[in-house]
């Protein structure tokens, strides 16, 4: 058999490498505002915030100028035991600031997945402390996406990702992305005493962009105080601003015990994630005699990334980014709709933060199943970069910089690309 010619050496994430020899690579050169541009000079709007990271939008010197000071005093240190860096400890301080708990601690990884990896041992660790080891299992929703590392692969809500793989960690239970009884259910079946925390995405991001039904981040955090089981807010995608608040639990009243984040902290400038504990789950840990707790990453608290933090929440105190992102949301909304009327297009879902889903219409899915990939890529020729969600649909999350005049040409792109895929 013929050996198979790499067009490149870069093995790409999340992607079809045959497609990607056959087509060749997307090489972005730079970007400004909501705008990046390829090596050919080509201007694309970015509908995405890259992987919904972005927030303060591209070309802020003043994180890159952040990171170059640092890295010329300290770039990075092991953080190891007693040892920190003064952007570290401040930025942990300022995190629990904002934060939706009262009296909260930080521990910082280096992005989304390994800040899922940290929680899912940490609540496990916890319930060992008390002396209830049998407390091990997580519950997480169908729908969800928690990074595709081990424990985030094992609690992830589509089996898309775990083809071939199967779960990496046992333990782990789904329940249906939007009905609180069912949670409850599977929780009394499995014991109280034996579940440890329920993982919860406040806005389901990669799995569709869906929106809590009324009351239930409410109910659910009832069920979890009522059972004892610990509730672990995923705010990944939602934290820093996107969703009109500087975090989504605290946009809906509800205080979780754990919250993971990352993306937003830099807009994806440097990579930088971590854990908000809230002082339940905190003070075995820290209680004397507790001893180490052997968790932690080579980057855990890195110099550099934490610089360009501080730089980036500066710029979205400066511009009050997330009431930005509250005003914004209707506008988005109001936008997308009349995108709804497209013979291709069954749904948009908006209107909760900069965060919004154009829905292929399932029946054209099933007459068509690769239709939204071919949609995502004739928008691309209509100068708009987005991705296709689980279920078909079209990503939307710009940067909270995003304006009315890039608003009009992302959805004048959009119905172009829909326009097209109905003709050709």
């Amino acid at each position: 058999m013929a050996r198979l010619r790499c067009v490149t050496r870069f093995w790409h994430p999340v992607a079809d490498m045959s497609a990607v020899s056959a087509s060749g690579e997307l090489l972005l050169d730079r970007a400004e505002g909501v705008h990046v541009w390829d090596e050919s000079g080509r201007r694309y709007l970015d509908a995405t915030a890259a992987l919904w990271y972005c927030n303060v939008g591209y070309g802020r010197a003043e994180i890159a100028d952040a990171a170059a000071a640092q890295m010329r005093r300290l770039p990075a240190y092991s953080h190891y035991g007693d040892v920190s860096s003064r952007p570290t400890t401040e930025l942990a301080e300022r995190i629990a600031h904002i934060a939706p708990m009262e009296d909260a601690v930080v521990f910082f990884a280096s992005g989304g997945g390994e800040s899922i990896e940290t929680a899912v041992k940490l609540v496990r660790r916890y319930w060992s402390l008390l002396g209830r080891e049998s407390k091990t299992i997580v519950i997480s929703r169908e729908r969800a996406y928690h990074g595709l590392a081990g424990y985030g692969t094992s609690i992830v809500g589509t089996d898309t990702f775990t083809v071939g793989v199967g779960p990496i960690a046992g333990g782990t239970l789904r329940v249906p992305w939007d009905d609180p009884v069912a949670f409850a259910e599977a929780v009394d079946r499995a014991g109280a005493e034996n579940v440890a925390a329920f993982f919860c995405e406040p806005i389901v991001g990669a799995g569709g962009v869906l929106a809590p039904p009324p009351g239930y981040l409410e109910e659910v955090e009832r069920i979890c105080r009522e059972r004892d089981v610990l509730l672990v807010a995923d705010e990944v995608i939602c934290g820093f601003g996107r969703v009109g608040d500087w975090f989504a639990s605290s946009r809906f009243a509800v205080e979780p015990d754990l919250v993971t984040f990352a993306k937003g902290v830099t807009s994806g400038y440097v990579q930088l994630g971590g854990v908000i504990v809230g002082p339940r789950v905190r003070e075995p840990f820290w209680a004397p005699g507790a001893g180490v707790w052997r968790h932690g990453y080579t980057y855990s608290g890195h110099a550099t990334a934490t610089a360009a933090a501080h730089a980036n929440l500066d710029i979205m105190e400066r511009e009050a980014l997330p009431e930005r992102a509250r005003a914004l949301e209707s506008e988005l909304a109001d936008a997308l709709a009349p995108l709804v009327s497209h013979p291709l297009v069954s749904e948009v879902r908006a209107g909760l933060g900069v965060l919004a889903a154009v829905q292929i219409a399932p029946d054209a899915i099933a007459e068509e199943p690769g239709l939204p990939d071919r949609a995502c890529g004739l928008a691309r020729e209509h100068g708009i970069l987005t991705r296709v969600l689980v279920g078909g649909g079209l990503q939307v999350s710009p940067a909270l910089v995003i304006d009315d005049a890039a608003l009009t040409e992302l959805v004048d792109g959009l119905r172009a690309a829909l326009d097209d895929c109905a003709t050709r």
